[in-house]
């Protein structure tokens, strides 16, 4: 019997823009990535990463600016990849824009890893 494929799900979560979110954002950085860790290690987030500013493209590393979040989930339904997301130290702490957060399904035309 082979298993179901899930569905898979894209995720954009904002930072917010006032004064003080990427001294947060680093400072739970930590926590916030251990947790990522055991979503990848369950196959739940497929891939995941931090969104920058355009002009970061061409700026230094140390002059890049996060400005977000961004994730490929696969999991049973929308819900399921919600309370993921609201459990995340990110979104508890008020790094993540909350009421920009957009969590849609996903139909991939190309392979996802």
């Amino acid at each position: 019997m082979s298993n179901p494929v899930l569905p898979k799900f894209f995720v954009y979560a904002p930072d917010k823009t006032e004064e003080g979110t990427f001294a947060k954002r680093m400072s739970i950085r930590e926590e916030h990535l251990a947790r990522i860790k055991t979503f990848l290690a369950a196959g739940t987030i497929r891939i995941g990463g931090v969104l920058l500013s355009p002009e970061s493209l061409t700026a230094p590393p140390e002059n890049q600016k996060m400005v977000g979040s961004t994730l490929i989930c696969q999991a049973e339904s929308l819900e399921d990849v919600r309370k993921m997301v609201e459990g995340d130290i990110y979104y508890k702490e008020g790094v993540w824009d909350t009421e920009k957060i957009v969590i849609l399904p996903l139909m991939a035309a190309t392979p996802i890893p």
